[in-house]
């Protein structure tokens, strides 16, 4: 056999097995709302990361530290001996009305994710109102190839958005009929 066919014949091999060996990819979403109120009266409500009760499945946060670099949060989930989620904050400016952090716990079974990390920020909109905006970027729950239908990484962008979707709608309507 010529050299040429030799090493087509391997380079032919070789593509389905590293295309096996890829595991899973980071994950992206946005999501956004628009707020009929003052940025300052949005970030009074959510610019604490001490305090998500905002949200509509937290139903209370314990933590150290404020909203210094490196501070942590517990969030207890859907009832007083509910699951929680533990974050710490990595960036912080109440100046830019934003605040990264990223999760350090949480049981697959609660949120179907790895290594997330996410970011909220509040903007002014032109015209008057605020936007809301929360970004997230993570794996999804099972690491290796051939994740089971609830770890994949359909399950985890459908668990985040869902989480995102009803901590933007709980802040909208907070603020409807201002």
């Amino acid at each position: 056999m010529k050299p040429l066919g030799t090493l087509a014949i391997l380079i032919g091999l070789a593509v389905p097995v590293a295309a096996a060996a890829h595991g899973p990819t980071r994950q992206k979403i946005t999501l956004t709302t628009d707020v009929a109120a003052t940025p300052e009266a949005v970030w009074d409500v959510i610019g604490d990361f001490q305090d998500m009760t905002w949200h509509p499945v937290v139903i209370g946060t314990k933590g150290d530290g404020g909203n210094e670099i490196d501070a942590t949060r517990v969030l207890t989930l859907g009832a007083e001996d509910g699951p929680t989620i533990s974050e710490v904050l990595y960036r912080y400016s109440a100046e830019k009305m934003s605040y990264s952090y990223r999760i350090t716990d949480v049981k697959v079974e609660v949120l179907p994710v790895t290594n997330y990390s996410s970011h909220l920020t509040v903007k002014p909109l032109e015209g008057g109102g605020a936007q809301v905006e929360w970004r997230g970027a993570f794996y999804r729950g099972y690491p290796n190839n051939d994740p089971p239908e609830d770890l994949n990484d359909e399950a985890a962008i459908a668990a985040v958005s869902a989480v995102y979707r009803a901590g933007l709608d709980a802040i909208a309507a907070r603020f409807a009929g201002n």
